[in-house]
């Protein structure tokens, strides 16, 4: 990879989205990338412990990930913390907003964490969002 830092924005609900930071992060952190996975907006309630809620589908291709057993996207991030070292922070806005306490959001999942500090963590190296 060009750079050893990538971060990563993740503020979809949706199942596909969901996936592909998932997939960056999880490849990027076990080829010794620097990653930063920040979950904000309709993307932090899929990583409360329990939930009985499924991202939904957005087009046909996440009704196939779901049909043929893909990997969920919540073991790849899992795995990039396991096995790459990657740092998944939850929004402190976000976090506030929907009234979640740390010990409620999945293991993974490091201390909140604003956006400003985020930000300033990703100015350098490639940044992508979903």
């Amino acid at each position: 990879m060009s750079t050893d830092r990538i971060s990563v924005m993740v503020t979809s609900g949706n199942r596909e989205q969901l996936q592909m930071a998932a997939m960056v992060a999880s490849v990027g952190a076990v080829s010794g990338s620097d990653v930063t996975v920040f979950l904000s907006m309709n993307a932090l309630k899929f990583f409360i412990k329990d939930s009985e809620q499924n991202a939904p589908a957005e087009g046909e291709m996440g009704k196939l990930m779901e049909e043929k057993n893909a990997p969920n996207f919540k073991e790849l991030f899992s795995q990039a913390v396991e096995y790459g070292d990657a740092k998944i922070f939850p929004c402190s806005m976000a976090v506030d907003i929907l009234e979640v306490k740390q010990e409620e959001l999945e293991d993974f999942v490091s201390e909140p964490l604003g956006l400003t500090a985020f930000l300033g963590d990703a100015s350098e190296g490639q940044v992508w969002h979903f």
